[in-house]
């Protein structure tokens, strides 16, 4: 006899439903080992990056299916803002979307286009050949798609600064994550994410999201900055990858053993 599939929560009712900020970590390698050790970590949830890093369609899923042995939320930050990926990432089983270089509500709107069905959207409809559903096995799967998925924007550029108010009253876009590296380059201060003009705009992102009724959340390896997010009303964060730290221990072993 046929038994009931059911998907996780989706990032957005995970959000909703917690009692204090989640902490969260990218996984760049595409290694479904890193994947599972950062699953296993205790941290809230796992970003799976396809913008920076070789991580595509099938190394997304493998990762995807690496993580669902453990209680964090996985999220992919896509490409770009392209239709196409989208439908492909969703279908591939990806719930939670992080979507970059988010500029305008008008692009916010594009992205939530793209991951709704018609009426309300545009995604194309293939989820009964798809992981999405489980090839099926989610009972209802198309009716109540749009509750399984949540869209998170970014907002890295001094133009989406401008319009996070817009960006975040768009309706279907369910956080706005901050990106201090690019919104540093686009201010003129490359590398210097913690200058305190970068951290005076990120903090304005936090007014406008929350003035919207949105979550927010940043990116912040620097531990005291992101304690400083945090304090200051930041809803979710990534505070390490795991190329990162693998990089920063073995340079720390070298440099204990061999001086």
């Amino acid at each position: 006899m046929p038994f009931r599939v059911e998907l996780p929560d989706s990032f957005a009712r995970t959000l909703d439903g917690a009692d204090r900020p989640l902490v969260g970590m990218w996984v760049c390698s595409g290694s479904p080992v890193a994947a599972e050790i950062a699953g296993c970590s205790g941290l809230d949830w796992v970003l799976l990056d396809g913008e920076h890093s070789p991580i595509g369609l099938e190394t997304t899923a493998s990762l995807l299916r690496a993580l669902a042995a453990y209680p964090t939320t996985p999220m992919v930050r896509v490409p770009s803002l392209d239709t196409v990926l989208i439908k492909q990432f969703l279908d591939l089983g990806a719930q939670n979307l992080l979507v970059p270089m988010i500029d305008t509500a008008e692009e916010a709107r594009q992205a939530v286009a793209a991951v709704r069905y018609p009426a309300r959207g545009v995604r194309g409809v293939g989820s009964a050949l798809a992981r999405a559903s489980r090839w099926g096995a989610v009972d209802g799967y198309l009716g109540r798609a749009e509750d399984t998925v949540s869209l998170t924007v970014q907002i890295e550029s001094s133009t989406a600064v401008e319009n996070a108010a817009e960006i975040a009253a768009v309706d279907g876009v369910d956080a706005v994550f901050v990106g201090p590296s690019d919104l540093a380059a686009s201010m003129g201060m490359l590398g210097q994410q913690t200058h305190p003009d970068v951290t005076a705009s990120v903090l304005s992102v936090f007014d406008a999201v929350r003035a919207a009724g949105k979550k927010v959340g940043v990116n912040a390896f620097d531990h005291d900055q992101a304690r400083k997010y945090l304090d200051t009303g930041a809803s979710f964060v990534l505070v390490g990858a795991d190329v990162q730290l693998l990089t920063q221990a073995s340079r720390g072993l070298a440099e204990k053993f061999l001086g």
